[in-house]
C-alpha cells in the first residue's frame, strides 16, 4: 500500500509538468500504445462479447472521484424480505473486450497496472475501453460481472453468486455528494443503506481483528498565483465504499478456496520488531496506546483530521509492506493464505480496468459458481501472473513517490532559505540527527538533517529549506 496518495484538483503550472514528463521518460514508463492494440482496442469497442443475461433493470450507481472515467464498479442496495440486506456489485467486464493471446491482452500484461500522475495518467488499456466502452459509464448498457452478495441482519455474507450479465448505472456520484445526501437524509434507501452495511460490515472487521487505515490524501490545490499541498482526511462514505469492495473480495477468496484453484492477495502478519518501533512512534507523537490495547485498537481511534494523528496512520502503512499475489491449485493454499490487515482469506477483484489480476480472478470467480474448470488461457497465466503483478506494483509505488517528490520540490522552488513550522514524524534508528519532517502547511512530508545534533521525535520544530529541485525531485529541510 501506498504511504501517501496524491489526489490533484487544479490544472499543474508548466514547469511542474515539464518534471513529470522529465521524470516520465526517467521511468521508463510504458509510452502510447502501439498501432496494434489500439487498432485492436477500436474493433472489440464495436463488438464486445455480449452476455445473455439482462440485468439492466437493476438501478445501478457508482461511486468515484468526479473526473474519473475509468469506472470499475456499479451497486444496488436494498433490504432483504426477510432481513437482511441484498448487495448488487457489477464490476466491467473485461474479458467481453480482451482476446487471450492477442495484441492487447499482451500489452496489458506488460503494463500490470494504470500509473498515476499528477497531470494524467498511463492507463493499463488504451482509453476507448478503460474510459468508454468498457466502464460503467451512467446510461449505456455494459458487460459486466454481476455480483449478487446477500448478507444478514448482521451485515455477515450467507450466499454469494457472480455471473456475467448486461448492466446500466444510473447515476455516476461522487463522495462529497454521497456523504452530504446520508448526512443530511435526503439519500434513497439504495444510497442510504451504504451507510448501514458500511457500518456493520466495519463492526465485522473489528470482530475479526482487520484494520483499515484512513489515511489523508494529499491534495494539489489551485491558488490564485500558482497551487500548494493540503491533507484531505477520507469522508465516513470512504470507508463504507470501501467495505463493499472488500466484502466482494472476501467472497471471492472464499469461492476460489472451495473451488482448489485461485489467486490471493496475501500479507504476512507483520514481525514484532515493526509493532515495536509503531509503539515507539505512537509515544513520540503523544498518541496513547496503552499495553493491553491492540495495534488495530488505536489505529480505529484515530482521526485524520488531527496533524499527529495523521503522520501516525502514514507510519502505520509500513507494516502493509510485504503484500503480494499467491496462486494456487489442486486444493493446495498458499501459505500464508489470509491477508493479515484484512484478517480473512481476500483477492482483488473489483478493479479490472485498472489491474490486471481482477480479470483473472473474475473469471476464476464465474467457472467456480458455474461448477466449471476456469478457461485454458487463466490456468496458463497463473504461474507468471503473481509476478507481473509484483513488477507493476514496484513500478507504480517508485511512481507514487517520484511524483510526490517532484511535485513538493516544484512547489517548494525558489523558497530556499525560508522557514516553516513542522513536527519530526520519523528518525532512522542508527542516525538519530536524519529524519523525516510533515510541516503544516504547505502539506509536505520530506527528510531533515539535524546535522549532528538528534532530532526531536514528536515534537514541533522550526526548519529551514535547504533544498528543492525539482529535476532531482528532491526536497531537504535543515532545523532553523
Amino acid at each position: 500500500m501506498p504511504r501517501r496518495h496524491l489526489h490533484v484538483t487544479c490544472a499543474a503550472e508548466a514547469p511542474l509538468l515539464a518534471a513529470l514528463r522529465a521524470l516520465r521518460t526517467t521511468l521508463g514508463v510504458p509510452e502510447d500504445f502501439p498501432a496494434e492494440v489500439l487498432a485492436e482496442a477500436d474493433r472489440a469497442a464495436r463488438e464486445p462479447r455480449l452476455p445473455e443475461r439482462d440485468a439492466t433493470d437493476i438501478p445501478f450507481f457508482t461511486i468515484d472521484p468526479p473526473m474519473s472515467t475509468d469506472l470499475d464498479q456499479a451497486m444496488h442496495l436494498e433490504r432483504r424480505a426477510g432481513g437482511g440486506f441484498r448487495v448488487h456489485y457489477a464490476i466491467a467486464d473485461v474479458a467481453a473486450f480482451v482476446t487471450p493471446g492477442g495484441a492487447l491482452d499482451a500489452e496489458a500484461h506488460r503494463r500490470a497496472l494504470t500509473l498515476y500522475f499528477p497531470d494524467e495518467k498511463v492507463p493499463l488499456h488504451p482509453p476507448v475501453l478503460s474510459e468508454d466502452a468498457a466502464s460503467l459509464l451512467p446510461d449505456q448498457p455494459r458487460p459486466a460481472l454481476l455480483w449478487t452478495i446477500d448478507l444478514d441482519a448482521d451485515g455477515r455474507a450467507v450466499t454469494t453468486d457472480v455471473r456475467r450479465a448486461l448492466v446500466r448505472s444510473r447515476a455516476k456520484l461522487d463522495y462529497a455528494g454521497v456523504q452530504a445526501a446520508i448526512d443530511s437524509g435526503t439519500a434513497e434507501e439504495p444510497m442510504a443503506l451504504l451507510k448501514d452495511i458500511g457500518l456493520l460490515r466495519e463492526r465485522l472487521e473489528i470482530e475479526r481483528g482487520g484494520i483499515s487505515l484512513n489515511v489523508p490524501e494529499q491534495e494539489i490545490v489551485q491558488e490564485d498565483h500558482g497551487y500548494t499541498l493540503e491533507f484531505r482526511a477520507p469522508h465516513p462514505v470512504d470507508g463504507w465504499n470501501a467495505q463493499i469492495s472488500l466484502l466482494t473480495g472476501m467472497a471471492a477468496a472464499d469461492l476460489m478456496t472451495v473451488a482448489g484453484t485461485g489467486i490471493l492477495r496475501t500479507l504476512p502478519t507483520a514481525p514484532g520488531g515493526a509493532v515495536a518501533r509503531l509503539r515507539r512512534t505512537a509515544k513520540a507523537l503523544h498518541i496513547d496506546w496503552p499495553h493491553h490495547a491492540s495495534y488495530a485498537d488505536v489505529v480505529r481511534s484515530l482521526d485524520p483530521k488531527n496533524h499527529r494523528h495523521a503522520a501516525f496512520l502514514q507510519e502505520c502503512t509500513t507494516l502493509l509492506r510485504g503484500a503480494g499475489y499467491s496462486a494456487f491449485s489442486g486444493g493446495r493454499l498458499p501459505d500464508p493464505a489470509v491477508h493479515a490487515a484484512v484478517a480473512a482469506t481476500y483477492t482483488h477483484c473489483t478493479a479490472p480496468l485498472r489491474r490486471l489480476v481482477d480479470r483473472y480472478t473474475g473469471e476464476l470467480c464465474v467457472a467456480a459458481v458455474a461448477g466449471q474448470e476456469p478457461p485454458e488461457w487463466v490456468r496458463e497465466a497463473m504461474d507468471t501472473l503473481p509476478k507481473e503483478m509484483a513488477d507493476g506494483s514496484r513500478r507504480a509505488n517508485t511512481v507514487e513517490r517520484e511524483c510526490l517528490n517532484t511535485v513538493e520540490a516544484a512547489l517548494l522552488a525558489g523558497r530556499i532559505g525560508d522557514t516553516f513550522d513542522g513536527f519530526v514524524v520519523e528518525v532512522k534508528d542508527h542516525e538519530p540527527d536524519v529524519g523525516i519532517v510533515q510541516l503544516r502547511d504547505p502539506a509536505v512530508v520530506a527528510p531533515v538533517d539535524g546535522g549532528g545534533a538528534d532530532l526531536p521525535l514528536g515534537e514541533v520544530l522550526l526548519v529551514r529549506l535547504t533544498q528543492a529541485d525539482p529535476t532531482a525531485a528532491k526536497v531537504r529541510f535543515a532545523p532553523a
